[in-house]
This record gives structure tokens, sequence and C-alpha cells, in this order.
């Protein structure tokens, strides 16, 4: 009787196959996974605004500035600055409301940012501006 020979190779073709199968996927999912910034929606079932509230602005670039109560404007220069600005307000105010509003183009990593610094300020009523349908 003959003796078969026995094969001591393996066969790639499909790994390579898989392999670019993955790749294609990868090119075409990396560039939707890289944007910075968030489109905020405007809201039609959004609560009406607080009587008096202080506005904490971010703007496209990140910088923040802070309206009081009677809408007057001053720039804050980072989130450390925040942070002393809203003790102060606390501080004035135990009940003051703080409406949070990002310019369009903002990035979401600042505004959990300063969502956070609000909470940890200790206000109660911390809440995001969006624009009515």
């Amino acid at each position: 009787m003959r003796q078969r020979r026995l094969k001591n190779e393996i066969n790639v073709v499909p790994y390579i196959d898989v392999m670019l199968v993955l790749l294609v996927i990868f090119m075409v999912a990396t560039p939707m996974m890289t944007t910075g910034s968030v489109e905020l929606p405007s809201s039609g079932t959004a609560p009406q605004k607080p009587d008096k509230f202080t506005r904490v602005q971010i703007k496209d670039d990140g910088s923040l500035s802070i309206f009081d109560t009677n809408g007057k404007e001053r720039s804050v220069k980072g989130i450390k600055e925040l942070k002393g600005e809203l003790a102060a307000l606390k501080e004035a105010d135990e009940k003051m409301a703080i409406l949070i509003a990002g310019a369009k183009e903002t990035q979401y990593k600042n505004v959990i940012e300063v969502l956070d610094e609000a909470k940890r300020a200790g206000f109660q009523k911390v809440g995001l501006e969006t624009a009515s349908k």
C-alpha cells in the first residue's frame, strides 16, 4: 500500500481577503469618528427661561463669557477663572439659575467642562440654552 504524503503549508489567501475587507471598513469609518464639534439642536419643548438667571456663553474658539442678570458681559480667561466667578455668584444668590449657551461650532468637551464646574459650585438649576423653533 502506498503512503500519502502530508502537506505542511497554510493557505493564507483567505486571511489576506479578510484583512483587506477590514482595512476598507476602517478607512471608511475613521473619518466619521474624528468630528470635533456637535451641532446643538433647537428645541420646541424647552421650558421657559427663569426670570433671574446668569448665562455662561462658550464661543467657537472655546473662550468664555459670563452675562449677569442685567445682561452685562464679562470675559473669563479659562475654566479656573470661571470657577471663581461661579463661587462668587453662588455666595451672592443661593437660588440663581445658570444657563449655558454654546455657539454652533463649540466643541462638546467645552460644554461638559462648564456644566461640571456649575454643578461643582453647587448650583441646583443648571440648563442648556437652546434656540426656539
